[in-house]
């Protein structure tokens, strides 16, 4: 068989499409390699969504490029946000890539794949997603399976590409997803994560509507011990009926990811979030005060356009307030069609932005801290996803309920299972414990 290696950045998202290209690449007569240089096709699956990640990709089939001129065969693929981005002018910047593959164009691949073995060069960005059929997925082997409950955005913030690349918000069939989490638990995972860039819009778009809380139903009553999650959550979006789902559901955990963006009302206004801090903090009262031990999580930009030191420091603020377990965190970068791209006049200086992102990681560390040790003494589920050798000690890693990381000593492979540990000491992105008998 043919050779496939597929470089994924970006995030869960982009995994989860890898794993679907791989499955469609097998029909179509190729087997997955973890080195690139044994590859008949190279593919790379792009994230937009900072600067950074952009580059990345570029550089990565430079690379690609020079092996070409050695190997005239070998086929090279662009997919995912950058592609859609980019279209043909990605062959004026790469002409050695064969395809051009959009997000909303993936499960066209198996007919695209077939055009360029023949030799031709093929563009597939257009908008109208490309219909979805019940394919074979290969997952990478682990205990989570991250399942796409829906994809795109209709919020347009002005930082924020998703809407340009990802599309507007469409949801997957019920029956599909329902079909897919069943062969995931039917090969062994045991922990089904729902994917959506706004998770809780699910099922608008359907005949008959349909909503996050009726498809947790479903999946919960699925046979068999397995936990669910789902992310992300856009704040205003986030319900009573789906607070009350979470507290009902046995395989439903106690955790919530919350974008807030920025802790200060004017600049929340101006990246065009539909919300203010009261609002964001009256909703996870209302979480916390109804869900024991959950955690809640959330994303912040630094130095977005016109931010003052002030509107900084409220940020601060909010983290240790809402006192948010943890929060993933990024220096403010501007994305091509974005309304914040244009306002040039108002960009935050480089070195006052990696000042302030410096410092947020190091409130970030603090908060996380003050999680982690609420836990100490307590005994709590952990589900093992790796054994692993820690400066000569044997270690299995795993996550409780509330999406905890939890080191226990062990020498012994269980992953897969659900264990009892007691908590015995905290770290800042972790939590050591001992298995109770």
């Amino acid at each position: 068989m043919k050779k496939v290696y597929i470089e994924t950045l970006g995030c869960q998202m982009n995994k989860s499409d890898a794993e679907r290209m791989y499955g469609m690449l097998e029909h179509q007569g190729y087997t997955q390699t973890d080195e690139p240089r044994d590859a008949d096709m190279l593919v790379i699956n792009t994230c937009s969504i900072r600067q950074l990640s952009e580059d990345k990709a570029y550089s990565q089939i430079g690379v690609w490029g020079k092996w070409k001129k050695n190997r005239p065969d070998l086929k090279i693929v662009f997919a995912g946000c950058v592609a859609q981005q980019a279209g043909e002018k990605l062959f004026r910047r790469a002409p050695y890539v064969d395809l051009v593959l959009g997000t909303q164009r993936l499960y066209e691949l198996p007919e695209l794949v077939k055009r360029i073995e023949n030799g031709e060069r093929v563009v597939s960005i257009e908008e109208k997603p490309y219909e979805e059929s019940d394919i074979q997925i290969n997952r990478v082997k682990s205990v989570n399976a991250w399942v796409p409950i829906m994809e795109g955005c209709n919020n347009f913030c002005t930082y924020c590409i998703v809407p340009y690349t990802r599309g507007r918000e469409r949801s997957r069939k019920p029956e599909l997803i329902l079909n897919e989490i069943k062969k995931a638990l039917n090969e062994g995972f045991k922990e089904i994560t729902l994917l959506g860039q706004n998770v809780d819009s699910y099922g608008k778009d359907l005949e008959p509507h349909q909503n996050l809380s009726w498809l947790l139903r479903q999946i919960n009553a699925l046979e068999g011990k397995f936990r669910i999650r789902f992310v992300t959550s856009y704040p205003t979006d986030i319900t009573e009926e789906l607070i009350d789902t979470v507290i009902e559901l046995d395989k439903v955990c106690e955790y919530f990811h919350i974008p807030m963006q920025s802790g200060d009302d004017y600049v929340l206004k101006k990246m065009n979030r539909r919300y203010d801090y009261a609002t964001y903090k009256k909703i996870c009262e209302n979480i916390r005060s109804r869900i024991p031990d959950v955690t809640i999580t959330s994303d912040f930009i630094a130095g977005f356009p016109g931010e003052t030191e002030k509107q900084f420091q409220n940020t601060l603020r909010a983290m240790s307030e809402l006192e948010l377990d943890y929060s993933n965190t990024a220096a403010y970068s501007p994305r091509e069609k974005t309304v914040a791209a244009k306002w040039v006049d108002l960009y935050i200086p480089e070195d006052v932005k990696t000042d302030r992102l410096a410092r947020l990681n190091e409130h970030n560390r603090e908060c996380c801290l003050k999680s982690n040790q609420k836990y100490v003494g307590r005994e709590m589920e952990v589900l093992v996803e790796k054994l692993e050798n820690h400066d000569g000690q044997s270690i299995i890693t795993g996550r409780t309920r509330n999406n905890k990381i939890v080191h226990i000593p062990y020498d012994k492979d269980i992953t897969g299972e659900f264990i009892n540990v007691k908590i015995t000491s905290a770290r800042t992105w972790y939590l050591r414990g001992e298995m109770i008998n």
